[in-house]
């Protein structure tokens, strides 16, 4: 059984209300956690691009793509889990693991178990929650998220009616 039916959660996917690229947020992480995701990418041979100053590389140790904040340089990593669904890693702090996904490719119930999937992966990978919000929103506020606890993707919002 899926973790989330999308008659349940459909509100959450609708960009109008969410936005179109909704946070996806990893808290209090480290850059062994980076790293940790890093790994997976390739571990489950996952399609990956890694950008840095507009420029197409191999993908570097965590540590040291983390390291070229200090030198104003934001690394992404583009991730296709599954050929239908982009999410973009921003490499922005060692502190939090931070990606957007694009809600226009999350459709429909196969929509939802690609995310519900791809989130299980990273949070189990890691051991810690990972949190869905609206698009600018509060990470105090998520809608929905990989919890750890319970070993699945949970509503952690009322469904607006």
């Amino acid at each position: 059984m899926p973790d989330l039916q999308w008659d349940e959660v459909k509100c959450f996917f609708d960009p109008d209300l969410m936005g179109t690229l909704p946070d996806v947020l990893v808290p209090n992480a480290s850059t062994e956690d980076w790293q940790a995701v890093f790994d997976l990418v390739e571990a489950r041979g996952w399609q990956w691009e890694f950008r840095q100053a507009d420029e197409s590389l191999p993908l570097p140790p965590a540590a040291e793509a983390l390291a070229r904040l200090e030198e104003g340089e934001v690394g992404e990593f583009h991730v296709f889990p599954v050929p239908e669904m982009l999410v973009i890693f921003r490499l922005m702090s060692a502190e939090e693991i931070d990606f957007d996904v694009d809600l226009r490719e999350l459709q429909g119930q196969a929509g939802v178990d690609n995310l519900c999937g791809f989130l299980a992966e990273i949070g189990r990978k890691l051991g810690k929650p990972v949190l869905m919000l609206p698009e600018g929103g509060s990470p105090a506020h998520p809608n929905l998220g990989f919890d750890p606890t319970v070993d699945r993707v949970v509503l952690l919002a009322d469904p607006l009616r």
